[in-house]
C-alpha cells in the first residue's frame, strides 16, 4: 500500500502519530536544547496520557523562533510542521497536517541528501513510484510506512515501536545536519 493510501486509511492516532513522527525526526532543524522535547505529546497519544492541547503549547515554547525570510530552507519548512501542529485534535485537522507533514519531512530529506532524487516531486514518492530515489529519501519513505503500519496494526501498543523508528530517524538527520554545517566551515 502507498503512503498516500496509508493515510488515508489511518484513525486519529495514526494520523496524530505519523505527523508527530515527521516532526520529530526533523528536530535537529528546530534548533531545541533538548532531543526529547516532543515526548509529552508522544505521551498524550497513550491511554490516559497527558492532554495534547497542554503538551503542544510546551512543546512549543521549548523551540526557538524558526529562521526568518531567506533563513536555512530545511529548518523553514520544519518550522512550519511545528506551526501547523492542530491543537484540537480531530481526524480532519490531523489528517492534514499528518499529509502536509509527510510531504515536508520528505522534501526537508530530500534537500539533504547529497545525491539527486530523480523524482520531479517527492508527492510521486508518496504514490509509490521510487525509482531512483535517493537514499535519505528512500529511508523517511520507509520509516512514515513503516510507522503507519505499525499503528493500524497494533494500535496504541505500537506507539512505542513508531516512536522507536522516529528516534533512530533523527539520529540520522542530526548526523546529516551536522556534516553539513561542517561542509559550511
Amino acid at each position: 500500500m502507498s503512503l498516500v493510501e496509508l493515510i488515508a486509511q489511518a484513525d486519529e492516532r495514526g494520523l496524530a502519530a505519523s505527523g508527530l513522527a515527521c516532526l520529530d525526526r526533523c528536530v535537529p532543524l528546530l534548533g531545541a536544547e533538548d532531543d526529547e522535547v516532543l515526548r509529552p505529546l508522544w505521551g498524550s497519544l497513550a491511554e490516559g496520557g497527558p492532554q495534547w492541547g497542554d503538551s503542544l503549547a510546551r512543546a512549543r515554547a521549548a523551540f526557538p523562533a524558526g529562521p526568518g525570510d531567506g533563513g536555512d530552507e530545511p529548518a523553514g519548512l520544519a518550522h512550519r510542521m511545528l506551526a501547523a501542529v492542530p491543537s484540537t485534535p480531530s481526524a480532519p485537522a490531523l489528517r492534514e497536517w499528518a499529509d502536509a507533514c509527510s510531504v515536508g519531512a520528505l522534501q526537508i530529506h530530500r534537500m539533504l541528501d547529497t545525491r539527486e532524487d530523480g523524482a520531479g516531486s517527492v508527492r510521486s514518492r508518496r504514490e509509490g513510484r521510487t525509482d531512483g530515489m535517493s537514499p535519505l529519501v528512500a529511508a523517511e519513505l520507509r520509516r512514515q510506512v513503516q510507522i503507519l503500519e505499525l499503528l493500524a496494526n497494533r494500535g496504541a501498543g505500537g506507539l512505542r515501536q513508531a516512536l522507536d523508528v522516529s528516534t533512530e530517524g533523527r539520529r540520522v538527520l542530526r548526523a546529516v545536519v551536522s556534516r553539513r554545517a561542517r561542509g559550511r566551515v
